[in-house]
Formats: C-alpha cells, sequence, structure tokens
C-alpha cells in the first residue's frame, strides 16, 4: 500500500471533509465520486460511512488501478471506472446516486469540467440527490486568502484554463443545470464545502 500514489492534501482533508459528510447524509445511499485521484477520499467515506456504496472515477485511466488497489478490502467500493465530466452524456453509470461528490477538481481543469460536472450531476442524480464539491473559491464580499491569490496564480501559470473559480460563476453554472446552491461551509486552509440541490429551495440563500 505504501508504494500507492499518494496525496497528502487528501490526507490532510479527508477527515473533515468526511466530518462534513456524516452531518449532511443520511445513514445509507449510493455516491459517485468525480476525480478520485489517488483514492484516499473514497477509502476514508467507505470506511465513515459503512452504509453508502462508492462509485469511483476518474479521468486518468493510469489511476484506476491505484484507487482500486487502496480500496481493496472496502466491501462498498465498486471497482474505479474512466469518465470525463466535460464529455457529455457520461458513459452508463449504475445511477441514479443520492450522492455525487468532487474534490479540487474546478481549478485544474477548464471551464467546460465546471459545466459538464453539473450537467451532468443534474442527469444522474437521484430525487432528493445532492452534489458536494470541495476545494477554494474566490468569493464576493469575503477577503481572499493571500495563499489563494498566489495559488491561483501559478495554476494559471501552469495552465491558462486553470484557476481558482468564482463561487457566483459556479452556482450559475448550476442553477443554468436545474441546481441550486443549498448550503456553503468554510473548510480549513480557506478551502468551502459546498452542498447542491435539485428543487425550489426552502428559504432564500445569499452567497
Amino acid at each position: 500500500m505504501s508504494s500507492l500514489p499518494h496525496s497528502p492534501a487528501a490526507e490532510r482533508n479527508k477527515d473533515p471533509i468526511l466530518a462534513q459528510l456524516r452531518a449532511i447524509l443520511g445513514p445509507r445511499g449510493t455516491a459517485l465520486e468525480i476525480a478520485s485521484g489517488t483514492g484516499q477520499h473514497v477509502t476514508c467515506f467507505a470506511a465513515g460511512l459503512p452504509g453508502w456504496t462508492w462509485q469511483p472515477t476518474d479521468a486518468d485511466a493510469q489511476m484506476l488501478p491505484v484507487i482500486d488497489a487502496r480500496a481493496a478490502g472496502s466491501g462498498n467500493v465498486l471497482p474505479a471506472q474512466q469518465l470525463d465530466v466535460a464529455s457529455l452524456p457520461w458513459p452508463h453509470l449504475a445511477g441514479p446516486f443520492d450522492l455525487i461528490f468532487c474534490a479540487n477538481m474546478l481549478h485544474i481543469a477548464p471551464w467546460a469540467a465546471c459545466r459538464g460536472l453539473m450537467a451532468g450531476a443534474a442527469q444522474h442524480l437521484g430525487p432528493g440527490g445532492l452534489l458536494i464539491t470541495y476545494g477554494p473559491y474566490f468569493e464576493q464580499d469575503v477577503p481572499t486568502a493571500a495563499s489563494n491569490i498566489a495559488f491561483d496564480e501559478s495554476l494559471r501559470a501552469r495552465d491558462a484554463s486553470w484557476g481558482i473559480r468564482a463561487l457566483p460563476d459556479v452556482a450559475a453554472q448550476a442553477h443554468e443545470a436545474g441546481l441550486r446552491l443549498a448550503q456553503r461551509h468554510a473548510m480549513p486552509a480557506n478551502n468551502l464545502l459546498l452542498v447542491f440541490a435539485s428543487g425550489p429551495p426552502a428559504k432564500p440563500m445569499l452567497i
């Protein structure tokens, strides 16, 4: 297991994210993870939410055996599948899903990935299902941490189509797909966990 690719960031943030998922989700359901990467998140969440079945995916086919190796022995993690969220429609998946989870993808992908994530989630979520994203965002009327400004500059220097996304732009893309921003949770290291749902809001939410 120690020879598998390892993400220090995923190791740091998996437990805070799991704590939020436990507070938001019910005791059982089906989940699709987008951009599973090294598989550290899905194995942590599968252990912490044993009533949930998890379908990991990644755009990079080389990561699929890594995810499967890390999740070996987890009875509630399905074999990883290749999925490019920007390529619509998504291939056949064993949905609909109660949860679609995506961490740290939107800022290291072109905007088409955000568009695809929202459109695909709207199509593959079941009634009452949630799309939850995690990562850094720029917000209106909220001071931006210097570390996020530097991070955004480094991302755009690597690829002009990358960069930290503005939360109103992401929320607008979700709205276009038929989803609404229902919850916003501040997380460590200047990140946010966002919960998107379908249907009219119970009460207005300002962003």
